[in-house]
């Protein structure tokens, strides 16, 4: 079951970094001064970061190698 876990947060840290990939070609040529959205963008890009460290550290714990 913990090998499951660890294979599921590569596959969301993949799709993750996919859709962040995507979102930066998608936003090329908009004008980021409309309707402050360079801030959202830039918060979003944080959190998300911020978020895929996080999962990647927690898969340390999940592949079974760390079990007490």
């Amino acid at each position: 079951m913990a090998v499951l876990m660890a294979v599921t947060v590569d596959r969301a840290i993949d799709d993750l970094d996919a859709a962040m990939r995507r979102l930066r070609k998608a936003v090329r040529g908009i004008p980021f001064r409309a309707g402050g959205f360079r801030t959202t963008h830039r918060n979003l890009a944080r959190d998300v970061a911020f978020l895929m460290v996080q999962l990647d550290s927690a898969r340390g714990m999940l592949d079974g190698k760390n079990s007490r």
